[in-house]
């Protein structure tokens, strides 16, 4: 779920943003559908130079009974032990990661790499994948898959991998990609950007080779159900928590 102003939104390719609902009862309806885990993102901390609200994310907690992980703004030690003090099971780190790498190993060694998530929004121009900085907005020269690796030897836990091309578009995940990256890693990675259909997730996890695989559009608008995903995800083989 991507958080401005206090409120879920969503767009395509990062653009064209749409106010679609309330985190909190969101969230405590995808937990009772049975989501695994759910993940708060604050998409404009970063670029208006702010923390994460730790309000929103104590209400969350309150709310559900599922893990959920939060991110958008984080910089510091500190701030990480906030929002885990708060009730958030993980952070998500992306721009801050990036800027200062030796602060992953710092926030591994200090709350463990289980609860250090380092999302990647990543753009393919010219048949290379590039690392994006401040919710999409600022490209860097750094390549998908040799960040990834360095995240992962830092001490992170997981990568949430977000196709810039493929976010909102419907057209299923990023495959190619998030199977190179995967092959390469050993922690798991969880596919985001470009949910439309069940056969994508399905998708995701077999050629993708993905651990875990995030959407928010066909779940917003109900265009899919999660317990109906699931049985179609069990029926073709591939484990899911039922």
């Amino acid at each position: 779920m991507d958080i401005r102003d206090g409120k879920i939104v969503k767009g395509i390719n990062f653009l064209d943003i749409k106010e679609v609902g309330d985190p909190v009862e969101q969230g405590a309806y995808y937990a009772q559908q049975g989501a695994d885990e759910l993940v708060y993102l604050d998409i404009t901390a970063t670029n208006e130079n702010r923390k994460i609200f730790l309000s929103l994310v104590r209400e969350i907690a309150q709310t559900i009974n599922i893990p959920f992980t939060v991110g958008g703004g984080i910089s510091t030690i500190d701030d990480v032990s906030a929002l885990l003090d708060t009730g958030a099971d993980k952070v998500s780190i992306n721009s801050a990661a990036i800027k200062n790498p030796e602060l992953i190993t710092a926030l591994a060694h200090r709350f463990g790499s289980q609860c250090i998530v380092i999302a990647m929004d990543i753009k393919n121009e010219q048949d290379n994948w590039f690392v994006y900085l401040n919710g999409g907005k600022i490209k860097t020269s750094l390549q998908a898959s040799t960040w990834a690796k360095e995240a992962e030897e830092l001490g992170a836990g997981e990568i949430l991998l977000t196709s810039m091309n493929n976010d909102g578009t419907k057209n299923g995940f990023a495959n190619d990609v998030t199977r190179t990256i995967s092959q390469q890693l050993h922690i798991p990675i969880i596919a985001s950007g470009g949910a439309g259909t069940m056969q994508h997730f399905a998708d995701a996890f077999t050629v993708g080779k993905a651990d875990a695989a995030l959407a928010a559009s066909v779940f917003h608008y109900k265009e899919i159900e999660i317990p109906v995903l699931k049985k179609f995800l069990a029926t073709n083989n591939i484990p899911v928590r039922i």
